[in-house]
């Protein structure tokens, strides 16, 4: 008889370094042409970065350009407005 192994999906956030299950997070991605998109469904092809879903770390990311620095590249601002408009408002 043999026994399925199940996956326990442990995700780091880019701004508190909490490590939680990946649903716990937004995840942004940048796709491999370089659109930066929210990953609602956590499929998405591309380079991920996961934030908590706490207000307090989003604030942090926005000020600090967490996002710039995990995808190593500038973000455009209006990145920042989608997530607090969709996740934080």
């Amino acid at each position: 008889m043999q026994t399925e192994k199940k996956i326990i999906e442990i995700r780091t956030c880019i701004v508190c370094r909490e490590r939680k299950h990946k649903s716990d997070f937004i995840r942004i991605v940048r796709s491999p042409n370089g659109t930066i998109n929210i990953d609602t469904d956590g499929k998405s092809q591309g380079r991920g970065a996961y934030l908590c879903k706490n207000l307090e770390c989003f604030k942090k990311c926005k000020k600090n350009r967490s996002l710039d620095k995990a995808f190593k590249s500038k973000i455009d601002p209006a990145v920042y407005d989608e997530i607090e408009k969709n996740f934080f408002t």
